[in-house]
């Protein structure tokens, strides 16, 4: 079983469908015990940082996600999701994060040119940077579905796949059994799926 974390922000629905179009069993929870329950846990998140991390931690499921992590369970963050997990970020003012990856969320203002548009929305590729599980199904180059204003700055040792928008920006991360994609899978069409469907075949 899948454990979509419900702390008030997300895809929650979509998420949930898009594991149902791979054959999965995922449950949307607030409870901890399904947490601790599960095989793997998503961490959806739209919207701002602040926000969200207020709301997360205010659950009670920051700490049950947190304990989770250092057993060793494989963990999905997605979008603002995959910010969450970062030390801190600068949207709107310093908040902190998990900091399960070593890093911070910044404007991707301050890397691209002036004249793209804020947010980044719509199709881009991947770039494979480092080698991940959650892409034995995908090919570089292949397109998912961006919508984002901020992104992660961190040691290139946790990136593994960027993706081009006026300048290389983290597309996805991994520090051992945490998992973090910057565009949404569910989105994304059979990429997408199949992202989420070797998510669901990497080792504990």
């Amino acid at each position: 079983m899948i454990a979509i974390v419900n702390y008030g922000v997300g895809n929650l629905f979509s998420l949930q469908s898009s594991f149902s179009a791979i054959g999965k069993d995922a449950v949307i929870t607030s409870d901890p015990e399904d947490l601790k329950d599960a095989e793997r846990i998503i961490l959806p998140g739209v919207g701002a940082f602040e926000d969200a991390a207020k709301k997360l931690f205010s659950s009670g499921l920051a700490q049950p996600l947190f304990n989770e992590a250092h057993n060793g369970k494989p963990i999905l963050g997605i979008c603002l999701g995959m910010q969450l997990l970062f030390t801190k970020s600068y949207e709107f003012g310093e908040h902190d994060g998990l900091n399960l990856i070593p890093g911070e969320v910044r404007a991707i203002r301050e890397v691209i040119p002036e004249c793209l548009k804020i947010p980044q929305m719509g199709w881009n590729s991947l770039k494979f940077t480092n080698k991940s599980g959650i892409y034995s199904h995908t090919h570089e180059g292949d397109y998912v579905y961006f919508v984002h204003s901020y992104a992660a700055f961190c040691p290139p040792e946790y990136i593994t796949a960027t993706t081009n928008y006026g300048a290389d920006l983290t597309a996805s991360v991994q520090n051992g059994n945490i998992y973090g994609v910057q565009y949404h899978p569910e989105k994304s069409g059979n990429v997408g799926l199949d992202i989420l469907r070797s998510f669901c075949e990497v080792r504990a």
